[in-house]
């Protein structure tokens, strides 16, 4: 770990619980605390409390689910959308996509901003950057007492082809004052598309007082700490920054984890990952080669996102999944979750549903003992009453429906890992399955068997690695800028110009967060297509390549086949990015001589299996399955026909036999 006396925190928010990783004097401590839904930083501050730094951390990187949460639940700021006349059911009519195809009623879907909060204005800009129709003065004046009228909290404002003209956007942010929150589509996403433009104008005027009062609820609480928060697209931005930002964040609580793989690839040498995240709620995969992978293409709900965001497939399966019986007999496990509160019924704290958790704890997997989180005791009993009632209406015993739900569950993670690798033309057995969160090692080893992979790695501090992976994310932008319009007809010496502002503006917001210029790189990519299509590929820009035939073979080697077509230049892309504050991982120290081991009855097994204390295992231990492997914050199952043995940095390498 970097040497650096001040103390530095990395948070991960989840629906379950609230990890908290402190680094200080070199050296790594962490916690989980059950997570408070109604006031997140509550549980944070109990966290640092916990590790007894509440008042004395100095920086907290926080990755933040209140944005999207507020999306998901409907519970956004009162938003006014201001556009350009004719074009104020933009958001209503949206694409047109039918979520059931062939039902010829479609269910109704209430639209992102009321028809009355739609509001129109006489400016007009071409698709040139010419302005056809300015509104004028006294227009302007009357949208503001409009306004007045409606009482938003936020306005969104989302004229046609902004993006090459935003000063008419800019004029009305001006009038409009301080009085609103103000988004501009000009500001949050220069390109083409209105309706995904004015979405995400939309999504950032919706969540954005939202993200800004819950940062300051959060800064009063640890008022000697600087807060920054983690961006969709896995890289930090300054707290006072975010609020503006506030689209960006919307799929920030997945991305720490990807951060900490990627660095414990490079550290270990094993870039080749697909990833398994399982928490309490939900699970997040996705397929590293050495880089964060990243999409312009995602959804937040209902919603289309084309901000950069951390390439991450996710679905509702966790430890706290519940399982049920539907009206066919049939046994569901998810997506509906127990959550925090009242939590799987061996958390003893009203939950009476059997949870995937609790199928864990009956089968003996998780011993009875364990304290989950490092303080929360386990019940055995509303567990297996719990599982009772459901093997009850199954027709079964309580083991046979406790393996029913974790095949089951099985099964959906093992769909979302074929989504990220097989249907994008991946092979699984090519990769190592690096699994973490809470529950991730409990299933690590059957999820690898019907991948029929051979590989599989436990990190260190398994249980918390996403908010571990806060501290290894760098301070970074990614900007973009339409530029429509042929290839051929557009050299790099009049691209190198619309580069060098984006540069100089992912440069000046840096430098504000206090990062040195010499701690800066940039790519520039650009996004091309062939014209009269959609789709488009992403190249890297290098002066002086010949760039249409590198998309004709980056379009070759991606779908067989190369078109007879003019390229089309779509957008300018620039990522932007800094030092991370963790660059490496320290080898762990092990004081005791021999491991800490015992043996507990498997139920599942029905035999006694070995208990192994993570912390106890020195580089070099090698084991056979079946075990069960507990720390603090996670426990592991090391099925039978898998062996185990623990590198110098303290991962779990976990090999199947032939």
């Amino acid at each position: 770990m970097t040497s650096n006396p001040a103390i530095l925190a990395g948070i991960d928010t989840g629906g379950t619980f609230t990890d908290v990783v402190v680094l200080k004097d070199g050296r790594l401590r962490h916690c989980k605390v059950l997570s408070t839904p109604d006031d997140p930083s509550r549980a944070i501050f109990e966290g640092l409390d916990r590790l007894g730094v509440a008042d004395r951390v100095s920086l907290v990187v926080h990755g933040t689910t209140v944005g999207t949460n507020a999306v998901l639940e409907g519970k956004g700021a009162k938003v006014a959308y201001v556009t350009s006349a004719g074009f104020a059911d933009v958001l209503s009519l949206g694409r047109q996509n039918r979520e059931h195809v062939y039902q010829l009623c479609q269910p109704a879907t209430p639209p992102p901003v009321p028809a009355e909060m739609c509001l129109e204005v006489t400016t007009r800009i071409t698709a040139d950057g010419d302005r056809l129709a300015v509104a004028s003065d006294t227009e302007l004046i009357e949208l503001r007492e409009r306004l007045e009228q409606l009482r938003p909290e936020a306005v969104a404002v989302n004229l046609l082809f902004s993006f090459l003209c935003p000063a008419e956007e800019q004029r009305i942010a001006r009038l409009l004052g301080e009085r609103w929150f103000v988004s501009l589509s000009s500001e949050v996403l220069p390109e083409l598309r209105e309706y995904e433009r004015g979405i995400a104008t939309w999504l950032n005027a919706s969540v954005g007082p939202i993200i800004s009062r819950y940062l300051k609820k959060l800064s009063s609480r640890i008022p000697q700490a600087g807060i920054s928060v983690m961006q969709s697209s896995g890289t930090t931005i300054q707290a006072e920054q975010a609020a503006q930002q506030a689209a960006r964040l919307l799929l920030s609580g997945p991305a720490g984890g990807l951060a900490a793989a990627r660095l414990s690839g490079q550290i270990t040498g094993v870039e080749r990952l697909l990833t398994f995240d399982m928490g309490g709620t939900s699970t997040d995969v996705a397929l590293l080669e050495g880089e964060i992978p990243l999409s312009h293409q995602c959804r937040v709900g209902d919603w289309p996102l084309m901000i950069a965001s951390v390439d991450i497939h996710t679905i509702g399966a966790g430890g706290g999944s519940i399982a049920r019986v539907d009206a066919g007999g049939l046994l569901m496990v998810g997506p509906e979750s127990a959550g925090a509160a009242p939590g799987p019924a061996c958390y003893d704290r009203g939950g009476t549903l059997a949870t995937v958790t609790d199928a864990n704890l009956v089968l003996g997997r998780i011993p009875a003992e364990t304290l989950l989180g490092g303080y929360l005791p386990l019940d055995k009993a509303p567990a297996a009453s719990a599982l009772d009632a459901l093997a009850s209406q199954l027709g079964c015993d309580r083991l046979e429906a406790a393996r029913g739900v974790i095949r089951l569950a099985n099964e959906h993670m093992a769909r979302a890992l074929r989504v990220i690798s097989v249907e994008r033309g991946h092979d699984p057995r090519q990769y190592t399955l690096f699994s973490f969160g809470g529950a991730g090692g409990l299933h690590a080893c059957e999820l690898a068997e019907l991948l029929d992979m051979r590989a599989v790695m436990l990190p260190a501090r398994a249980g918390v690695l996403s908010a571990e992976g806060m501290l290894a994310s760098e301070p970074g932008r990614d900007l973009s800028r339409a530029m429509p319009g042929l290839l051929a007809q557009s050299p790099d010496v009049e691209l190198s110009g619309p580069f060098e502002n984006l540069r100089a503006l992912a440069r000046e917001q840096l430098v504000e967060e206090g990062v040195a210029e010499d701690e800066m790189t940039f790519r520039r990519q650009l996004e091309l297509r062939y014209r009269g299509q959609s789709a488009t590929f992403l190249l890297d820009f290098e002066p002086g390549e010949d760039h249409t035939e590198r998309f004709h073979e980056a379009h070759e080697a991606a779908c067989g086949h190369r078109l007879e077509l003019p390229v089309e230049l779509v957008n300018l892309r620039l990522s932007a990015r800094a030092t991370a504050l963790v660059r490496s991982a320290e080898a762990i120290m092990v004081t005791t001589a021999e491991p800490v081991q015992r043996q507990v009855y498997s139920a599942d097994l029905k035999k006694l299996v070995p208990l192994l204390e993570r912390a106890s295992l020195a580089p070099g231990f090698t084991t056979a399955g079946p075990a069960i492997i507990t720390e603090q914050v996670a426990t592991s199952w090391l099925a039978p026909g898998w062996s185990l043995r623990v590198d110098k940095w303290g991962n779990l390498l976990l090999s199947r036999k032939q």
